[in-house]
C-alpha cells in the first residue's frame, strides 16, 4: 500500500475544460501535458467541478490521461464519463499528498487555498510568469487582480514553485520580498522541447518568408511586424517576402486584427494560420527564413526553442528569458525599434546574407533543452522537499495568513 508521501495528484480541470471546449493546446497546456506523460504511471487525477473537488481512481485517471494526451478515440465521452462517476462517487483529495497545479488553474479563487487547508494536501504549483503585474497594459481587464491573488495563493500555500526560467523565479523572488512573504521552497527547471514531427521536404508557399508563432495578443508585438511589411511591401514591391502569423487570435488585438482583415496593402504578403498541428508547423519553420519573436515580456518562449532545434535562425526581443535558455544564438533587438526590424529582416530574406549565414553556423552546435533534462531537476528536487510531517510549522504560519485574509 503506498505511503502519503507517495501518493501524487495532478490536477487537470483545465486541460479537461479546454479539451471538451475543443481549444487547442497552448504554451502552457503543453507543460501540463508533459507533466502528465511523466507522473501518469504513478499520478491521479483531480478535477474540480462546480464546486467539488474530485481524485479520480487510478483506473479512471489512467483513462483520463491517455485522452487529455491524445491517445483516446474519443476523448470527450472518456472525460465526460470519468469526471460523471468521480462527481457522485470520490469526493475529496488524500491527506498529505503532494498535489500538482501546471497550469495556474483556479488560484485566483480564494476557496481554492481554503480548500488546500481542509485536504491538508501539498501544492507544487508551476509558475509560468508574472507578466500580469510587470506588463499589464498587455493583458485582459482585470487580469492583474486576478494573477495577484494567483501568486498570493501560491505563497501562502504552496509547498514548493516550479519556475520555468531563472528570469521568472527572479520575479517572483522580488514580488514576494515587496509583499513581505516567505518563498516556498523552489526549483529552477528549463522547459523541454516536446517531439516535433520531421518537416515535408517541400515548402508549403514558395520562400522567402518568415513565421511569427503564437497567439496574436499585444504583448506578442504581432502590430510592429505588420507596420514592418508595409514598409517591406513599398521597398521591394512584389519582392517583399512574405509573413506568415501562426496562432489563434487572442486578445488587446483589434489593431492587428484590422490591418489583417482591412489592409490591401498586406492581403497579398501576410498569411494567417490560426491552427495547424505540429506536422504543419514543423515544415513551415523548417523552410522559413527566421522565426520572428518581436515580445515585450515573456517568462521563457518555447517558439524560440522549437526554431533553434529546427535549424532555423531567430531573430528575437532582447529579453532577459530568451538570453537566458538561447544564449547569444539569435539574432536581439529592442522591442520598439521598427527600424532596426525592418532592416534585419531585410538581410535574412538573402539566404546568403552574412548575418543570417553566422547565426545558422552558430546553430550547428546547439543542443535544445529536453523534457528529461528537466525532469531529472524536478525528480531530485521533489526528493529533497521536506516530508508532510516535517514542514507543519512553516506550513502552519503561512495557511494561519491565508485563512486570516481570505
Amino acid at each position: 500500500m503506498q505511503s502519503v508521501d507517495d501518493v501524487l495528484l495532478i490536477d487537470v480541470t483545465r486541460l479537461a475544460a479546454r479539451l471538451l471546449e475543443g481549444k487547442h493546446p497552448t504554451g502552457v497546456d503543453r507543460v501540463s501535458l508533459a507533466y502528465i506523460d511523466h507522473f501518469r504511471p504513478r499520478a491521479l487525477a483531480v478535477v474540480r467541478h462546480w464546486g467539488r473537488w474530485m481524485q479520480l481512481s487510478c483506473g479512471a485517471s489512467q483513462k483520463v490521461f491517455s485522452a487529455l494526451l491524445g491517445e483516446d478515440p474519443r476523448p470527450e465521452s472518456t472525460l465526460r464519463r470519468c469526471v460523471a462517476t468521480a462527481y457522485v462517487l470520490r469526493w475529496g483529495l488524500t491527506p498529505g499528498a503532494l498535489l500538482f497545479n501546471t497550469g495556474h488553474s483556479g488560484l485566483d479563487d480564494p476557496r481554492y487555498a481554503l480548500r488546500v487547508q481542509r485536504y491538508k494536501v501539498r501544492p507544487i504549483y508551476f509558475l509560468h510568469d508574472l507578466i500580469p503585474l510587470s506588463h499589464p497594459e498587455y493583458c485582459r481587464e482585470g487580469e492583474v487582480d486576478k494573477h495577484r491573488r494567483r501568486l498570493q495563493t501560491m505563497l501562502h500555500t504552496g509547498h514548493g514553485v516550479i519556475a520555468n526560467s531563472q528570469a521568472t523565479l527572479d520575479d517572483l523572488t522580488a514580488y514576494a520580498k515587496a509583499e513581505a512573504l516567505d518563498l516556498p521552497a523552489h526549483v529552477v527547471a528549463h522547459l523541454g522541447l516536446s517531439f516535433v514531427p520531421s518537416p515535408l521536404p517541400k515548402p508549403r508557399i514558395e520562400p522567402p518568408y518568415f513565421v511569427a508563432l503564437g497567439t496574436i495578443e499585444a504583448r506578442k508585438n504581432h502590430l510592429l511586424l505588420l507596420h514592418v511589411w508595409r514598409a517591406l511591401v513599398v521597398r521591394l514591391g512584389a519582392d517583399a517576402p512574405k509573413l506568415i502569423i501562426i496562432g489563434q487570435r487572442g486578445w488587446e488585438c483589434e489593431q492587428v486584427v484590422d490591418l489583417l482583415e482591412r489592409s490591401e496593402t498586406l492581403r497579398a504578403v501576410v498569411q494567417e494560420v490560426p491552427r495547424c498541428d505540429d506536422a504543419e508547423l514543423a515544415t513551415w519553420l523548417r523552410h522559413a527564413q527566421a522565426l520572428l519573436f518581436p515580445s515585450f515580456a515573456e517568462g521563457y518562449g518555447l517558439p524560440l526553442i522549437e526554431a533553434l532545434a529546427a535549424g532555423v535562425p531567430v531573430i528575437a526581443s532582447d529579453l532577459p528569458a530568451f538570453r537566458e535558455v538561447a544564449g547569444d544564438l539569435p539574432h536581439y533587438l529592442d522591442p520598439i525599434d521598427g527600424l532596426g526590424w525592418l532592416e534585419t529582416i531585410m538581410a535574412f530574406a538573402d539566404p546568403r546574407h552574412p548575418a543570417r549565414s553566422r547565426q545558422l553556423a552558430r546553430l550547428q552546435d546547439y543542443a535544445p533543452p529536453t523534457w528529461a533534462q528537466h525532469f531529472d531537476r524536478v525528480d531530485a528536487w521533489l526528493g529533497g522537499l521536506a516530508p508532510h510531517s516535517g514542514d507543519n510549522a512553516q506550513r502552519a504560519t503561512r495557511e494561519d495568513r491565508v485563512g486570516s485574509s481570505v
